[in-house]
């Protein structure tokens, strides 16, 4: 069982950052289990932003499974290529849609063990689609998720595994998902990986690693990015 102090801790910073960004959510476009399960494929190593910017086209051309199943690998590539590793990408996306319709009539599976059996989807991607086209709670561990957990003090893990399930026994599992958006907000904008914006940071008063990055509010400040898909 973890620490109390720890749990109210967590919390507290949780509701916190919920005051803080009210709209915080998931920064991809989509519209379908399948555009998410994609557009998250294609985030790899690249910007929200590339992703929305390619994404209209691609969808226009294979709204579906069976239609990108189905795809030309070379106008796959023109389409995807600003999100870089372009080839590599398509081929993950055809082999993903493949299995989409091999295996589950071309719809996207709404469970976890489902989800990670098909092609470039690991459990940080199955989570995404599951909070949110399902509606099933999941915490995403990204990079920031990662960095903001143990600089927050809730865990020492470093493997994705173990820090999920270190994070999931510090709130109820109906707070997963939006627990994943306001920390990957909150990384995106204020507590950076090389120089946090301590000064302008919400949370500092329940943070140990406070002043890793400046402590000069206006200092700060100026490090503070207004929005995260840049």
């Amino acid at each position: 069982m973890p620490d109390t102090a720890l749990v109210r801790r967590a919390r507290k910073v949780d509701r916190t950052l919920a005051e803080t960004y009210p709209d915080a959510g998931c920064e991809l476009d989509f519209t379908t289990p399948f555009e998410l399960l994609v557009v998250t494929v294609l985030s790899a190593q690249t910007t929200d932003r590339r992703v929305n910017g390619v994404s209209p086209a691609l969808f226009a051309a294979y709204p579906d499974a069976t239609a990108m199943a189905a795809g030309d690998r070379e106008r796959i590539e023109a389409i995807v290529q600003p999100t870089g590793f372009f080839r590599a990408k398509t081929e993950s996306l055809l082999k993903l849609a493949q299995a989409l319709v091999e295996r589950f009539d071309g719809e996207v599976p709404a469970r976890l063990e489902d989800l990670v059996t098909l092609p470039g989807v690991g459990r940080k991607t199955a989570n995404v689609v599951l909070g949110n086209a399902f509606g099933i709670p999941g915490l995403t561990v990204d990079t920031h998720f990662g960095r903001l957990v143990r600089r927050l003090g809730w865990t020492e893990e470093t493997d994705p595994v173990k820090t999920e399930m270190a994070i999931m026994a510090l709130f109820p599992r109906r707070d997963w998902t939006m627990l994943s958006h306001h920390l990957i907000w909150h990384g995106r904008r204020v507590c950076h990986a090389r120089k946090p914006a301590c000064g302008a940071c919400p949370v500092a008063r329940w943070c140990p690693a406070y002043g890793e990055g400046p402590t000069d509010p206006e200092v700060a400040a100026r490090l503070v990015k207004t929005e995260g898909r840049a």
